[in-house]
């Protein structure tokens, strides 16, 4: 049985992920303050462009999620968001300084056809700034959270968890990738323990969960371990 609680809480959160985390990553690669034509994937309900279109950026968002981008474009007139994917960016070549994505990349069928896509929107010089998990941590933690969503037995929690991460990607994996799609990659250290993160810990695991985290915190861990890889890649 769905647990229509949690997803409407889910749904009901300023954005769907770690935002203020995803807000440090920024400042810590260094982001421009203003005036970058900006490309974000997977933008949901428009948190993150509202808030680069208030710092004096050019955003552009999309988002395969309709009901999403319409709520978006009600709550923050002018923006632009629209219905689309990261294998298929509707926007003519060259025309961002960067592209943004944060839990997105696992989620896109095809890795090699969505980095040709974000070669061709970029600018000579345009850096790909991103989030995604950590294939080898992600699996397990998923399988809790859909069962507990959706109420749904291991094996079919399992199937639907591999088809919706269907490109998840460990750390030498995620540098080949790039590697070989013209990009060179580094990943970057950000915390990601924040009070998003223990209430998440706190839904799915328990107040267990939170006490772990105090001898198991992700932060601690060595790169190729995190349970969140954020990264910056470079065109070439």
């Amino acid at each position: 049985m769905q647990d229509t609680q949690l997803i409407a809480q889910e749904w009901n959160q300023l954005a769907w992920g770690n935002f203020e985390t995803n807000l440090d990553f920024l400042q810590r690669v260094g982001f421009a303050s203003t005036g970058l034509h900006v490309l974000e994937i997977g933008c949901g309900k428009g948190a993150l462009l509202n808030r680069l279109r208030s710092a004096g950026h050019t955003a552009s968002g999309i988002d395969p999620d309709a009901e999403a981008i319409a709520f978006c474009n009600k709550t923050y007139p002018g923006v632009d968001a629209r219905v689309g994917f990261g294998d298929q960016l509707p926007f003519a070549d060259h025309s961002f300084d960067t592209v943004l994505s944060f839990d997105v990349f696992e989620h896109i069928p095809d890795s090699d056809k969505h980095l040709k896509e974000v070669r061709r929107v970029l600018k000579s010089g345009g850096v790909y700034l991103l989030q995604t998990p950590n294939k080898w941590t992600n699996i397990p933690f998923e399988l809790l959270r859909e069962n507990r969503k959706f109420g749904r037995g291991l094996r079919a929690s399992y199937r639907e968890v591999v088809a919706d991460h269907c490109s998840l990607h460990n750390y030498w994996e995620l540098r080949s990738r790039f590697r070989n799609n013209g990009f060179d990659l580094s990943f970057v250290d950000v915390p990601v323990v924040n009070d998003f993160f223990r209430a998440k810990v706190r839904t799915y695991l328990g107040a267990m969960g939170v006490a772990l985290l105090k001898i198991l915190n992700p932060d601690r861990f060595p790169m190729f371990m995190r349970t969140n890889f954020y990264a910056r890649a470079v065109l070439r």
